[in-house]
């Protein structure tokens, strides 16, 4: 396992199906990272959770975790279940270093790609 995971932090959903665009975004950002691993991780109704995959890479070796929040906005989820996480594993990985970095939806350039694609389906 490489030293270094990127977690994808996702909300989660009954249906199998919803995981399927994430999928293809762990795989493009694996392409991108390659010194690093790139997991999916979600807050409920699938698996794995974030504790649970940030225990399996600190088990194999792992000693810096950045996590992304693919949301497109820090609401309730964002700002108070997955602090409340991250305190829990620092607390019980103090020597790991973990980050937690803004909602995708908060960068000017995920927006302006979302904004681009809107704009291109008008025809």
């Amino acid at each position: 396992m490489a030293k270094r995971l990127l977690v994808l932090f996702g909300h989660g959903a009954r249906d199998p199906r919803w995981a399927q665009p994430f999928e293809r975004l762990r795989a493009l950002a694996g392409e991108r990272a390659p010194d690093a691993e790139v997991a999916l991780a979600f807050l409920e109704f699938m698996s794995p959770t974030l504790p649970d995959c940030v225990r399996t890479a600190v088990g194999n070796g792992c000693t810096d975790v950045t996590v992304v929040p693919i949301f497109f906005g820090q609401g309730g989820h964002v700002l108070r279940d997955l602090p409340a996480m991250v305190d829990a594993l620092r607390a019980e990985f103090p020597q790991l270093s973990l980050r937690v970095i803004d909602a995708v939806g908060e960068s000017p350039a995920v927006l302006a790609a979302v904004a681009d694609y809107c704009v291109e389906r008008l025809g």
